[in-house]
Parts: structure tokens; C-alpha cells; sequence
């Protein structure tokens, strides 16, 4: 990961004026970043085991604890991703916090496996599911300020498999190899995360000022 070394604050000129760049800022991209790894670490785990063992018992009781990892660490880049655009942050927030209920009532409630109860019951991914579309909003984010091909392919590569698998539209070979092609994809992603250089996933802070003044103003 990215050395987290002792510094002063950083000046830089921004489009609405000067701003710092802090040891605490430094410290919630590092926390961002490794949410991230974590949560690829373990949604590559969990595809590993699917795609080797299949519906194992194995598998299946590795896989619950596996996305409550996962989505724990998605939880924790959320909280601390940089985006311009509150209500977009806080709205991706929401979608996570509906798909970590909904997973957790899933699994509570049902006496088969999580994995099961969302692959058998595709209609489950109208709840839980929100979770992905949290994620696919780290994506699309990442391609846009960044211009990343990995987040380019996996922004219609994950709607496109969860949104298949909920129509029943795709074969089993092909929504395997779009999970491989995801798991290997956030790998990548999460590893280029680690060794880009910080001050980008901060952004312009004037401009995160600027648009407070702006709710101050209208409120």
C-alpha cells in the first residue's frame, strides 16, 4: 500500500483558491484504499471458490463470512471516498446500507445458505443488491476522474451480470466468466488504487468549500 509518511500540509492552488493537503487527508485515502483492497481480496476469494468448487459445502460456508468482509470494507471506502457531489455520496451510502440490511435478513432469516438464497432467488437482488450498485458507483466515479479501463469494463460488466442473473437472461457459462472477468478486474483496480499517488484522491478541496458555502448559503 501507498507509505503513509509524516509531512507538512501540503499548498495547492485550486478553482476557488488555496487549500492544504493534511496528514489526515492523506489518512482517509489510505483508509479508502484499503477498504477497497479488502473487499476485492475477499469478492476475488469468494468467485474463486464458486468457479472451483461450485455449491460445496465448502464453499457455501466460506462465503457468508467472505461478504460480510466484503461488505464491511466497501462500508469503510464509503465513508471515507472523496466526491465532489454530497448528495451522490450520500446516496451511494444509502444504496450500500439497503444491501447490507437486506443481506443480513437474508441470512438470518433463511436457513440456506446466503449464497442459496440469492442465486436461487434472483428477486432477492432487488434488495440486496443495492450493495453492487453502491460499488458500481466507485466505479463509474473512478472512471470518470481517472480514466481507468479496468472501471470502465466493470461499470456495465457488473449490471449487466446481476441484472442477467434477475432476468434469467444469461447462461451459466457466461455469467461465470463475466464474475471471473469482474473478481480479476477489481483486483486490478484495487491494486493500481494502492501505488497512484494521493493528492488526485483528495481532489480539489476548494472546491468541496466552495460547494458548503453554497448549502450554507441556501439553507
Amino acid at each position: 500500500m501507498t507509505q503513509l509518511t509524516e509531512s507538512e500540509p501540503e499548498v495547492y492552488q485550486g478553482q476557488f483558491g488555496q487549500f492544504t493537503i493534511t496528514q489526515s487527508d492523506r489518512t482517509g485515502v489510505l483508509i479508502y484504499r484499503t477498504g477497497l483492497m479488502v473487499a476485492a481480496l475477499c469478492f476475488a476469494a469468494g468467485s474463486l471458490l464458486v468457479l472451483l468448487l461450485g455449491n460445496s459445502p465448502a464453499t457455501l460456508n466460506a462465503l457468508t463470512p467472505l461478504y460480510a468482509c466484503f461488505s464491511l470494507a466497501l462500508g469503510v471506502s464509503l465513508v471515507t471516498i472523496h466526491i465532489y457531489l454530497a448528495s451522490l455520496h450520500r446516496l451511494l451510502q444509502i444504496f450500500w446500507l439497503i444491501g447490507s440490511v437486506t443481506a443480513g435478513f437474508f441470512a438470518v432469516q433463511n436457513s440456506e445458505a446466503l449464497a442459496l438464497t440469492i442465486y436461487n432467488h434472483p428477486v432477492t437482488l432487488l434488495g440486496a443488491g443495492f450493495t453492487f450498485a453502491a460499488l458500481t458507483g466507485i466505479y463509474f466515479k473512478e472512471a470518470f476522474c481517472f480514466n481507468r479501463f479496468e472501471t470502465k469494463l466493470l461499470t456495465p460488466l457488473v449490471p449487466v451480470l446481476l441484472l442477467g442473473h434477475l432476468a434469467g437472461v444469461l447462461p451459466v457459462p457466461v455469467e461465470k466468466t463475466l464474475l471471473a472477468g469482474w473478481a480479476i478486474l477489481f483486483l486490478v483496480f484495487a491494486l493500481r488504487k494502492a501505488f497512484q499517488a494521493i493528492p488526485p484522491d483528495i481532489g480539489d478541496k476548494s472546491v468541496f468549500d466552495y460547494l458548503h458555502q453554497q448549502r450554507s448559503v441556501e439553507a
